[in-house]
């Protein structure tokens, strides 16, 4: 573990998420956490995300850099939110709120559509049984 690192930073600018025809999630105080190894992570404050649409899952999972996190769906897209309802000291202000995977969702910045990144958790590679952790 050593040289892990994790690091968070607000990120003022507007960040979007969208899901089938849904903006679930639009935010200008996202926290932005950037962690060895995988890309960086928005987290939305969970007023600014549409829980509705959401619905909670059965899936936990546990990081040792950030705790046990829950996880939500969002219609026929498993799994494909988390957040940390109490995570480690190191990342207390990520508590409360929910990041998406960029990876099966559509980010948005500023209005401009971000290229989902290339990961174990990306749609080709899931379907051979990728770790569920990509938080």
């Amino acid at each position: 573990m050593d040289g892990h690192q994790i690091t968070l930073r607000d990120e003022p600018r507007r960040v979007e998420v969208v899901i089938g025809d849904d903006v679930v999630a639009s935010s200008t105080a996202t926290l932005v956490l950037e962690e060895t190894g995988l890309p960086p992570r928005y987290y939305f404050p969970r007023r600014d995300v549409r829980m509705e649409l959401l619905e909670a899952t059965p899936t936990e999972t546990v990081c040792p850099f950030k705790g046990q996190a829950s996880y939500w769906s969002a219609g026929e897209h498993r799994d494909v939110a988390w957040g940390y309802e109490a995570p480690l000291d190191s990342v207390e202000s990520i508590a409360g709120r929910v990041c998406f995977y960029a990876e099966r969702t559509e980010h948005r910045v500023d209005g401009v559509t971000q290229a989902p990144p290339d990961t174990p958790w990306s749609p080709a590679r899931r379907a051979g049984g990728a770790d569920q952790s990509g938080s």
